[in-house]
């Protein structure tokens, strides 16, 4: 099977991107989504050890718990110690499930897929990318945000000339949505000849 690592800064189109590989039947693990339900679940006693006060009636209250992060990089760590752990055996389980299932291949969409290392976990790598004043208003447009939080949440992020650098393959929603999935039928047909050998190493490593 076939390991894609998907990813993209802020308000780039990642969901886009994997909404049209999930109609394309490839199954997608989305990362940020599993953080939210870890916020209301496994995770909870572990940040309000680490974190006392941040949570509430069992869930984690992300406005504080952000404001505990905020300016200070080894209180980040100290979360990110907590959380990626758990991601990271999720995307695990999420991978041989699939590959028992008898998929060919399945995607990892994280947004920090280079910022955490996570590249070493894939076999491919895909970003997306749009022209920074695409970006800036399709993420102003969204509820409760404002300048402030994007460019700090950018900040957080790799940039998009360094993410491009990086990535196999890079796919532009800075066009039409129609182009988007024209660029990703085309991708994911050649996906089809390419082989993993991440499943293999992970199978070894856990024989």
């Amino acid at each position: 099977m076939l390991v894609i690592g998907l990813t993209g800064g802020i308000g780039m189109g990642k969901s886009s991107a994997a909404a049209h590989f999930r109609q394309h039947g490839v199954p997608v693990f989305d990362a940020d989504a599993y953080v939210h339900g870890l916020y209301e679940g496994a995770a909870v006693p572990l940040i309000e050890r680490a974190f006392p006060s941040t949570t509430y009636e069992g869930r984690v209250d992300r406005a504080l718990l952000a404001r505990e992060v905020a300016g200070r990089p080894e209180r980040l760590k100290a979360l990110e110690a907590i959380v990626h752990p758990l991601v990271t055996q999720a995307e695990i389980d999420f991978l041989c499930e699939q590959e028992a299932s008898g998929a060919a291949m399945a995607v990892l969409e994280i947004p920090l897929l280079f910022e955490t290392g996570a590249e070493s976990r894939v076999d491919v790598t895909v970003t997306v990318s749009a022209p920074e004043d695409v970006q800036r208003q399709r993420v102003l447009e969204r509820d409760g945000m404002s300048v402030q939080k994007f460019e700090a949440l950018r900040a957080r992020q790799l940039g998009d000339a360094d993410r491009r650098a990086r990535a196999d393959h890079v796919l532009d929603s800075g066009l039409t949505l129609e182009n988007l999935h024209a660029q990703l039928d085309v991708l994911v047909e050649s996906l089809k000849l390419k082989d993993g050998r991440v499943m293999e190493r992970l199978r070894a490593s856990r024989s």
